[in-house]
C-alpha cells in the first residue's frame, strides 16, 4: 500500500495518508471558497484509518451547512493551515486538502468536479471523471446570509 506524508504550513501539524484516495473531488462551492480563501478546494478523501497524526495536534471549527448537514474542519492551531475535512454525508471518510500533501501534491485522480455553478469564471476545464452543479445530497433547508450563498 502506497504512503504519502502532508502537513501544515509551519510544519506543526504533520500526517500520512495510505493507499489510495476513494475520492478525488475539487468544490466549488461558497464554504470551499471561504475556507480556502480561493476559488475552490481539492480534497482527497481516505478512510478514516487510513489517515494517521504522526505530529502536533489540530484544532477543529464546527457549523452546519445549509443543508442541515455537519462539517468539521480541522487546521494548525499555530499557523491556521485547514489540514482536514470531516463531512457528515461522508461518514467513515476523511478529506485531505490536497495542497498540504507533500510533493508531488497532486498525484491522484479527480473523480468529481461539484458545485460548478459557483465556479469563478478565471478557472478553466478541470479534468474530472464527473462534473456537477451543486451533489446529490445538496437540499437547502436553512437560509444563509448572502455571503454565503453560492452561485
Amino acid at each position: 500500500m502506497s504512503e504519502h506524508s502532508g502537513g501544515c504550513l509551519c510544519g506543526d501539524l504533520r500526517y500520512k495518508v495510505m493507499g489510495n484516495p476513494a475520492i478525488g473531488a475539487v468544490c466549488h462551492c461558497r464554504y470551499c471558497q471561504l475556507r480556502t480563501g480561493s476559488a475552490f478546494g481539492t480534497l482527497a478523501y481516505f478512510k478514516d484509518e487510513n489517515v494517521k497524526i504522526t505530529a502536533g495536534k489540530g484544532k477543529e471549527y464546527s457549523f452546519t451547512s445549509e443543508s442541515g448537514t455537519q462539517w468539521e474542519t480541522v487546521f494548525c492551531d499555530t499557523c491556521a493551515t485547514t489540514v482536514f475535512i470531516k463531512l457528515e454525508v461522508r461518514a467513515g471518510l476523511t478529506g485531505v486538502t490536497a495542497g498540504t500533501l507533500d510533493p508531488p501534491t497532486f498525484w491522484f485522480e479527480l473523480d468529481r468536479e461539484a458545485f460548478t455553478r459557483s465556479k469563478a469564471h478565471f478557472v478553466g476545464d478541470i479534468l474530472a471523471k464527473d462534473t456537477h452543479e451543486t451533489i446529490a445530497y445538496y437540499d437547502p433547508k436553512i437560509e444563509e446570509p448572502k455571503r454565503r450563498k453560492g452561485g
